[in-house]
């Protein structure tokens, strides 16, 4: 089956391309051009016309990529043509029109690409990434993947399990043939070698997921501290309802942001007070369970009437920021028991020194989701099969003794088996779907 789609953004443009992939691809081109050579991997100028007709669709490039040298892996062509809604249309439906064409799914091309050997599950992941991503940060990480470091290395660990894996099941297999004397020696230093590496993978404070999904920011506090008025300074958009009423904010209202390149998800939560109202009672647990699980939490609090004592006190470690708002009205010097908390004064009515908190916001993040390594999990996929990956290795060097080949050898397989599945080794129909499924029609 031959695919075709609009590889380029919906909508009225000066340019679409429109993709197609598939053995009946040239003929696809023949019978919209009429003409049967094509230089390939070169921009061919031409008329496109509908199909068994001499009347014009547009004038435009096509590229013509023979297989196996193409992104697919397939033969593919690209058609470049004016972006109008109607030249569009006109060009899928004459393509429609040929036997074995059809509109590609989601994510088709490079799922082919992956079948045919073309990319990894990992580069196929961080193309998708590449496409949607919003700040620099998101760019920077989606081009390290693609460069393919992080597969070279999960397929290095992956090489070393196979081998001791064969050395094990040659002493299953034979066991009255003379082995090297030094093999469990070998092998026990191995799989810890592959151990220890996994494990410093997976000490990573989940960086590379932080930065594809956002960095989590809780602003939490009493109520009428200005928590609300917070959030939509740092959004410059009224996200948020602002009132003198207290408990206004009884839900969690998220917005999100592009802070120095980072992606960030800003949650206003409820008022954090003693309350017998059922209703503000699931509000307040809503809030304080979002600032557990915070990568940083803005604890904001009334320069004036603000009490800091509590849960809020208890809030405090070094992921948090303590904001005294309303400083415009304090007439007298900051309580001593403030000064000793990382903390900043402003005023979000009057716009003071708010500049100065976002700076202390951005130091915070590049300081906690500094990139150190390499190797980035970027997926809730990819920590998963490192996790269970790593418990089977160490249940294998329970069991790596002469007389436990062949449980030790299971651990093993099942090991090897969970690396192979970050890069697409292995067993891969199951998960396929749910990777592509995330792509645009055209890719």
């Amino acid at each position: 089956m031959t695919i075709y789609a609009l590889s380029t953004g919906p909508g009225i443009s000066g340019l679409a391309v429109i993709r197609v992939s598939g053995k009946e691809t040239f003929n696809v081109i023949k019978l919209l051009t009429s003409k049967t050579k094509f230089k390939p991997r070169v921009a061919t100028l031409t008329k496109i016309n509908k199909i068994n007709t001499s009347e014009l669709i547009d004038e435009g490039l096509i590229i013509w990529f023979p297989g196996p040298e193409s992104y697919t892996g397939e033969d593919m062509a690209e058609f470049h043509i004016h972006g109008s809604k109607a030249v569009i249309e006109a060009l899928h439906k004459s393509i429609s029109s040929i036997k074995d064409c059809r509109l590609a799914e989601p994510g088709e091309f490079t799922k082919i690409a992956f079948q045919n050997g073309k990319i990894n599950l990992l580069k196929a992941e961080s193309i998708a990434d590449l496409i949607s991503s919003e700040t620099e940060m998101q760019r920077q990480q989606a081009i390290r993947i693609m460069k393919g470091n992080s597969a070279n290395k999960f397929n290095e660990l992956r090489t070393k399990l196979l081998k001791i894996l064969s050395h094990i099941e040659a002493k299953i297999d034979f066991p009255d043939e003379d082995l090297p004397k030094d093999i469990l020696k070998n092998i026990k230093k191995t799989s810890s070698e592959v151990l220890l590496n996994i494990k410093k993978i997976l000490e990573d404070q989940k960086v590379g997921e932080r930065i594809r999904e956002g960095f989590k920011i809780a602003i939490v506090g009493p109520a009428n501290a200005g928590k609300s008025s917070l959030l939509n300074h740092l959004s410059k958009r009224d996200v948020a309802i602002v009132s003198e009423i207290a408990g206004t904010t009884r839900d969690v209202i998220e917005t999100h942001l592009n802070i120095d390149g980072y992606a960030v998800i800003v949650s206003d939560t409820a008022g954090i007070t003693e309350s017998k109202n059922e209703i503000e009672k699931k509000g307040i647990k809503l809030a304080l369970d979002r600032a557990e699980d915070a990568d940083l939490k803005l604890i904001v609090i009334d320069a004036i009437n603000g009490s800091f004592k509590g849960i809020l006190k208890d809030l405090m470690d070094e992921n948090s920021i303590l904001v005294i708002n309303k400083s415009d009205i304090l007439d007298k010097d900051l309580q001593p028991e403030l000064k000793q908390f990382n903390h900043v004064l402003i005023s979000v009515k009057k716009n003071l020194n708010l500049e100065n908190l976002i700076l202390k916001i951005k130091d915070k993040l590049k300081n906690k989701f500094t990139i150190n390594q390499d190797i980035l999990i970027t997926r809730a996929r990819h920590r998963q099969h490192l996790e269970e990956c790593l418990q089977c290795l160490i249940n294998f060097e329970k069991k790596n003794t002469s007389e436990e080949f062949d449980k030790a050898a299971e651990d093993l397989r099942l090991a090897t088996r969970h690396l192979g599945m970050i890069v697409g080794k292995v067993d891969v129909e199951e998960i396929l779907g749910s990777i592509f499924n995330d792509f645009c029609i055209g890719k």
